[in-house]
């Protein structure tokens, strides 16, 4: 008999205005030593069925109809004291939003050790001794003393990596891998891939991975399971599903994923629509809202230039300087960015992408160096009020979508926010119309205005967020890993929408991204961080056909290779 059995699985939500049903009569089996890859469009029902395994289904969801049976024993119908026994121990979860999914206000060691001393039942010593071992198998550096540390003082990749150590803790049987390579950069996702893969070989262990990413499933599942709309479409082993699938979905899916192997104008967006599905409203941006300040579309002025400059964090403080104990996050770096140009920023978890965004926009404040944005010196210490209000050009696509959306605030509140800060009278007379026009453009009804953040999956709290940097109407974006909880379908949207407003409104752009292909596709130049120096800046096409920096070509070699048959 299979480890899991999911028979006629459907999962409800109740609401005030009717009950949403997220997953309908779905039926899986996992093998022990198996990958089921599970793909289809946000709020297809993926993320759903892990958490129905495992009991943690959000109030007020519950389970409608259907078994699930793990080695033998059903476990849909346990009461909570048993479910929490099996979670964890039997079964690991790597969850989506590894900020959410780790306590801010505890060490790294103190959950770690926790958790396998509860479910192991070691003594405090041998507990610490497997937390860092496992720190250090998914690829955390100086493991002993980075236990020590908080949630916060993590990278977003890095802090994925931990929410993976806490799956493997206890030897779990199954392991429910939720977008566990979103956050993280191709070096280590190869790394971690080729742990759960290891794992499924020796261990016998089984394992649903949920994921958006097709060169992962590619290189990865066994098997693969296709999600629409809460229904399974199809299902069966990865080369018949990728190489020749049946289904219509599946075809459009797989026809939007970039090709790692040449650049490409525009994304094909998804074919597939069911009768009776909403349809974006198509928008000539020339004549939209946010044209009205359009900017002179020109590539030879610099509107970014960034010299010389170094962030160092304090990792242990101290009355005496000479024991203070400090990391460079970024050393001495230097780069420029033309007007209306994609400037593209790679590198491993942890060399400095993201620091050096936030040091751009001021939620950092610069150890030393300079940056100037259309002559503005940002590392002024003061700004003027018109000195800040032409800072506000300059907006940010932060990369954990959950965090940096206020869970109080209802979504058109998010989204209306900016352009009140604006105060721009015209804008604030039509705001209800702009805020809707906005949740068109990155496909989400008007309804979804009235809901608040948790109401939504992890990549339709992305389009949110997409949302609010673009009702400032800025004139510099910086996208940090803007892509990374999107499937391939809204991707492929959000890109093209980057592109048109870049090509219409003369939109600069500072991409930071893990996923090489969608750098090929989005970016002009491309600049390589490695430990916080930028060791190779050049054309995007000379990185990916002709890098020099040995870690450069590291990186180009572990990019998962997919090419479908739509793109070649």
């Amino acid at each position: 008999m299979s480890l899991l059995e999911i028979s006629n699985l459907s999962v409800e939500f109740p609401g005030r205005h009717g009950t949403f049903t997220a997953v309908k009569n779905t039926s899986l089996h996992v093998e022990r030593g198996e990958i089921l890859g599970i793909v289809g469009e946000s709020g297809a029902g993926k993320s759903t069925i892990g958490n129905a395994i495992v009991g943690l289904l959000q109030a007020p969801g519950r389970l409608a109809g259907g078994t699930i049976v793990l080695d033998q024993e059903r476990i849909d119908d346990i009461n909570t004291d048993v479910i929490q026994q099996i979670r964890g121990r039997r079964v690991g979860m790597i969850f989506q939003d590894p900020m959410t999914s780790l306590n801010p206000i505890e060490t790294i060691e103190f959950q770690l050790v926790e958790t396998i001393q509860h479910h192991l039942g070691f003594d405090a010593k041998r507990a610490r001794q497997r937390a860092v071992e496992l720190l250090q198998m998914v690829g955390i550096p100086n493991a002993d003393e980075r236990i020590l540390q908080y949630p916060h003082q993590f990278s977003g990749g890095m802090r994925q990596r931990v929410v993976i150590a806490l799956a493997l803790s206890a030897d779990p049987e199954l392991i429910i891998a939720d977008e566990p390579t979103t956050a993280l950069d191709v070096s280590i996702q190869a790394q971690i891939l080729e742990l759960i893969k290891k794992l499924c070989r020796q261990e016998d262990v089984g394992v649903i991975l949920v994921t958006h990413d097709m060169g992962v499933i590619a290189e990865t599942a066994d098997r693969v399971a296709v999600m629409y709309r809460g229904q399974l479409v199809e299902i069966g082993p990865t080369a018949q599903i990728l190489g020749d699938p049946r289904h219509a979905y599946t075809k459009s899916l797989i026809a939007a994923v970039p090709p790692s192997n040449k650049r490409i104008s525009r994304f094909p967006k998804l074919a597939y629509q069911e009768a009776g599905s909403p349809t974006a409203k198509e928008f000539e941006l020339s004549e939209h809202w946010l044209s009205q300040e359009q900017q002179q579309k020109v590539k030879s002025e610099t509107i970014l230039s960034v010299r010389d400059i170094c962030k160092s964090f304090t990792l242990h403080s101290s009355l005496f300087s000479r024991s203070k104990e400090t990391v460079d996050a970024v050393r001495h770096v230097s780069f420029d960015i033309q007007t209306g140009e994609t400037f593209g920023l790679v590198g491993e978890s942890g060399s400095g992408k993201s620091t050096i965004a936030r040091l751009i926009t001021g939620i950092l404040k610069l150890t030393s160096g300079e940056i100037f944005y259309a002559g503005l010196p940002l590392h002024k210490s003061s700004l003027t009020p018109d000195e800040q209000k032409k800072r506000r050009q300059i907006q940010m696509i932060f990369q954990d979508p959950y965090s940096s959306l206020n869970p109080r605030m209802r979504v058109a509140d998010i989204i209306a926010e900016p352009i009140y800060i604006n105060d721009d009278p015209q804008s604030v007379k039509d705001v209800d119309k702009i805020t809707r026009d906005l949740l068109n453009l990155v496909e989400l009804e008007a309804a979804a205005g009235s809901k608040y953040p948790h109401e939504f999956s992890g990549g339709q709290r992305q389009r949110i967020s997409i949302a609010r940097a673009l009702a400032s109407r800025p004139r510099f974006l910086i996208c940090d890993e803007p892509t990374s909880a999107l499937d391939v379908s809204i991707q492929a949207q959000i890109l093209n929408l980057l592109k048109d407003l870049q090509e219409q409104l003369g939109l600069t752009m500072l991409f930071i991204s893990h996923d090489l292909p969608v750098i090929r596709q989005m970016c002009d130049r491309t600049g390589v961080l490695l430990l916080g120096e930028l060791v190779e800046v050049a054309a995007t096409e000379t990185i990916f056909e002709n890098p020099e920096h040995d870690y450069t070509k590291s990186l180009i070699s572990l990019m998962p290779k997919f090419v479908s048959k739509a793109a070649v």
